[in-house]
């Protein structure tokens, strides 16, 4: 069980990939992508007015999309990304062997994010740029994705339009699964908790959990996400990952590792996750993945 705490465990296989007749991709990523800007392993937070020298310093494509799509390329699975991005993102991915769809038009501006990470938190500023227009178009792409699964990593403006196109997802034989972050306004979208049923996997982390279902104790969160989603996985960085499920609950510890920048490290665990789970893994098999990579992608600067 991969040092995985089980309580009650029923659960199926994914069909492995290996399939004759499989789509080109695997994994499916879409959503909002960024350059990260990163400065690393700071002691503090500037207060206002000050200013902080360091020469811990990394730029790299920032964003679920590409992080979890370079996690799972690197694990093996056949992987395209749905995105708008520029130079940097577009180079890692042609060098990781991601596929890229790239939504960018000629004379918009790529997305830009700047972290200041310290060793167990960080804070971000985002010029969103492209990604303001990106939710139109992925609307147009998405229901055309062949894969065995996809996985969303973006706010979704009107929750009702993206209901009908999982399920469109769903009946062509695909599973799907959403990292919403943190997006406040979705909790008073009436179609909000329909999408989360209907979804087959929700990623979310311990704040996440507590926002979406209006609970204020992590243990009342996870009571109400168990009897809500079909499955849902709650990243708790250092304390590794909880599943969740109506017929099971499944905990599994984080190895322990010298974490330089933490930016990124919950999309790297679903690019872990869903790795194991196209393999044919079961929960603890996905949660150890996944544990297993988050961890590492806090080794370095960067989510990838």
């Amino acid at each position: 069980m991969h040092g995985a705490e089980l309580y009650v465990v029923t659960c199926g296989r994914v069909p492995r990939s290996e399939r004759p007749g499989r789509p080109a991709a695997e994994l499916v990523t879409a959503g909002e992508a960024f350059e990260d800007q990163i400065f690393y392993d700071m002691p503090r937070l500037p207060r206002a007015g000050e200013e902080l020298k360091t020469s811990r310093f990394a730029r790299a494509p920032g964003g679920g999309v590409i992080i979890t799509a370079v996690t799972a390329a690197r694990l093996g699975i056949r992987t395209t990304a749905i995105t708008a991005v520029g130079d940097l993102p577009r180079r890692t991915l042609h060098a990781e062997g991601v596929a890229l769809r790239n939504l960018l038009h000629e004379g918009e501006a790529p997305a830009i994010t700047v972290a200041i990470s310290m060793k167990r938190d960080r804070s971000f500023v985002t010029y969103n740029g492209v990604n303001d227009r990106l939710e139109a178009r992925l609307l147009d792409e998405l229901p055309r994705a062949a894969a065995a699964h996809v996985h969303c990593v973006f706010f979704a403006a009107r929750c009702s339009r993206w209901l009908r196109i999982v399920r469109e997802l769903q009946r062509g034989g695909c599973t799907v699964s959403w990292d919403f972050g943190w997006n406040p306004p979705l909790v008073e979208d009436e179609s909000f908790e329909g999408l989360l049923r209907t979804l087959d996997i929700v990623f979310v982390n311990e704040a996440e959990a507590r926002l979406y279902s209006r609970r204020r104790s992590l243990p009342a969160a996870l009571a109400w996400w168990k009897d809500t989603a079909r499955a849902t996985v709650v990243k708790r960085g250092a304390r590794g990952a909880t599943y969740l499920s109506p017929q099971a609950v499944l905990r599994a510890p984080a190895p322990r590792v010298k974490a330089i920048d933490t930016t990124g490290a919950g999309d790297a665990f679903n690019g872990g996750y869903l790795a194991a789970l196209l393999r044919g893994g079961d929960p603890a098999e996905c949660l150890a993945r996944g544990n297993q990579a988050g961890a590492a992608s806090t080794t370095r600067a960067g989510g990838v």
